[in-house]
């Protein structure tokens, strides 16, 4: 079985986050996302509309993902590849090279961003309406 990793905070959830999810299960048999706690995004100065379990709900209701598991550290990636047997870790190309030294453990990808949507996007034009 190939298993895949990718990570986010998925907040206000959109066709974008749906494109790179559908990208990453495509790459291999089981897709794990790792999502942003509060706390974890509390501490990068993110703050969620959602909270961690109700999009942990949201994200386990995509056909796409077949485990949802909590990201509360930047240093945790490596030891969650080993844990899972992760073959493949996928991101978003805001992240191009900055996960790179994962390709020692598990390929690591890097996919186009849908273009004309995001979360920011969302919120600026909800802010203006």
């Amino acid at each position: 079985m190939k298993k895949v990793i990718t990570y986010g905070t998925f907040d206000m959830l959109h066709y974008g986050h749906i494109n790179l999810l559908r990208r990453a299960k495509e790459q291999g048999d089981y897709l794990i996302v790792a999502l942003s706690t509060d706390e974890f995004n509390s501490g990068k100065g993110k703050e969620c509309y959602f909270s961690y379990e109700q999009r942990k709900l949201l994200l386990e209701s995509i056909r796409y993902v077949d485990l949802v598991i909590p990201e509360e550290t930047w240093e945790q990636k490596i030891d969650d590849v080993k844990e899972f047997k992760v073959n493949v870790f996928c991101m978003g190309d805001d992240w191009q090279g900055k996960f790179d030294f994962l390709k020692e453990y598990c390929e690591v990808l890097y996919f186009g961003r849908t273009p004309e949507i995001s979360t920011t996007k969302i919120k600026e034009d909800i802010g203006s309406a």
